[in-house]
């Protein structure tokens, strides 16, 4: 099938800035460009000492105050293994039965 010359007269048309460039951002870039120091801030001279800002001990205080509730609540969960239900379990029955679950070594 031959192409429709109307279809390639609009194509040959239409204007190179109405389609846009080839980049996701189309344009500057939109984030902070590397400036060699580490986290974009310059060293300070000796004898001045960095101010925080304002969000920093909230985060502190945040990530390292779940960290310490999260270790707690770790260390007092409740044991809910398989093996521990089964020996439990165990022992309930063979004291039901009448049987002894310890083993007691025979004495000589």
């Amino acid at each position: 099938m031959p192409p429709n010359p109307s279809l390639r007269a609009l194509k040959l048309r239409t204007p190179q800035h109405a389609l846009g460039r080839r980049f996701a951002s189309h344009g500057a870039p939109h984030f902070n460009e590397p400036s060699g120091w580490l986290f974009g801030e310059k060293p300070l001279p000796p004898g001045q000492k960095r101010v925080k800002e304002d969000w920093e001990n909230i985060w502190y205080i945040g990530m390292f105050g779940s960290m310490a509730v999260a270790a707690v609540l770790l260390y007092y969960k409740p044991d809910t293994s398989i093996q521990t239900w089964a020996l439990k379990e165990a022992k309930q029955r063979m004291e039901a039965r009448g049987e002894k679950y310890k083993y007691e070594p025979p004495s000589s």
